[in-house]
């Protein structure tokens, strides 16, 4: 865990735990490259002029990144935090002075298992930013996970369907791609599946009764890339899909880029 390129104290992370503003991105590294590697650094720009009025540099964040990668072994996930630890509930509208925590984890190995998810209703506070205010998101992850589900789709309080909890979620329907038209964060992996597609995709409201209507289902996340989705509620789709196959391979040839 390291703060602006040096190790972190537990006295420069926890505002983390007591204010809790800040965002984030999370990026699968492996050989030293990462896939939308730009894409990452676009959204950890944008939502520090949307969190902090205050500009980041892609470059340095970069170098970070670097840094926290020294001698361990790959693939590794690496989280990308952005917040100010001088913040707290009393000075949070101060001028930020915008600090960059870098923590890492081992990655997946292997391809994950499909996922059930439960239906249920919410909307995320500012959908399109990735802020790490997740209480709402986990309170209702674990009470799918206490009923039997692997995570959590969200539903709109007009009944059309948005992400899974931590990922976007995309449907194959007569050999194309659909994604829910709603307000949502829009995912690394989901925008470089749209970009190495040789035909465009088609983003529509959705609801849950159009489920049964599609071929296969699936979740893009950038630590685990393509994932098959098995059911969501009582509704099942095979997991074997020629598409889910043809998608993964798709997201796999996209090449890395350097960090």
């Amino acid at each position: 865990m390291e703060l602006n390129g040096v190790p972190a104290t537990i006295e420069q992370v926890k505002s983390l735990a007591l204010t809790n503003y800040g965002h984030f991105t999370s990026m699968l590294v492996d050989d030293s490259g990462v896939r939308g590697l730009s894409l990452h650094m676009q959204r950890l720009a944008n939502d520090c002029r949307h969190l902090f009025d205050a500009e980041l540099d892609p470059d340095q964040v970069r170098h970070y990144v670097r840094l926290a990668l020294d001698g361990k072994s790959q693939p590794i996930v690496a989280r990308v935090t952005v917040y100010d630890p001088a913040l707290d509930l009393s000075s949070i509208g101060a001028d930020a002075q915008p600090h960059v925590l870098i923590t890492t984890r081992s990655a997946l190995q292997g391809t994950p298992p499909p996922l059930r998810l439960q239906a249920v209703s919410y909307r995320r506070e500012i959908p399109a930013v990735k802020h790490i205010g997740l209480f709402g998101t986990l309170k209702r992850r674990r009470a799918a996970h206490r009923e039997g589900f692997d995570d959590v789709l969200f539903l709109n309080p007009d009944g059309t369907i948005s992400e899974i909890a931590t990922s976007n979620i995309g449907f194959v329907r007569d050999g194309r791609i659909v994604w829910p038209r709603a307000e949502w964060l829009p995912g690394v992996t989901m925008t470089l599946i749209n970009q190495a597609l040789d035909e465009p995709v088609a983003i529509e409201p959705l609801t849950l009764a159009d489920l049964a209507g599609m071929d296969a289902v699936f979740a893009t996340n950038a630590a685990t890339g393509v994932r098959g989705v098995a059911s969501v509620d009582s509704t099942d789709w095979p997991t074997d899909h020629k598409a889910l196959a043809q998608l993964r391979e798709l997201y796999l040839d996209i090449p890395a880029e350097a960090v």
